[in-house]
């Protein structure tokens, strides 16, 4: 799937590129985010 998703990017206008590559950025920022807060005990409200 990923490798899929890279080949269609390299057809893609440079928007295209762009689009994708924010989109890859603002997943790693949510997955960054999540894990911190797991790690960090924020989720339990006990």
């Amino acid at each position: 799937m990923f490798g899929q998703l890279m080949e269609n990017v390299m057809h893609s206008t440079p928007q295209g590129v762009l689009g994708v590559s924010l989109i890859f950025i603002y997943f790693a920022i949510m997955l960054a985010a999540i894990i911190y807060r797991i790690k960090k005990g924020e989720h339990v409200h006990h």
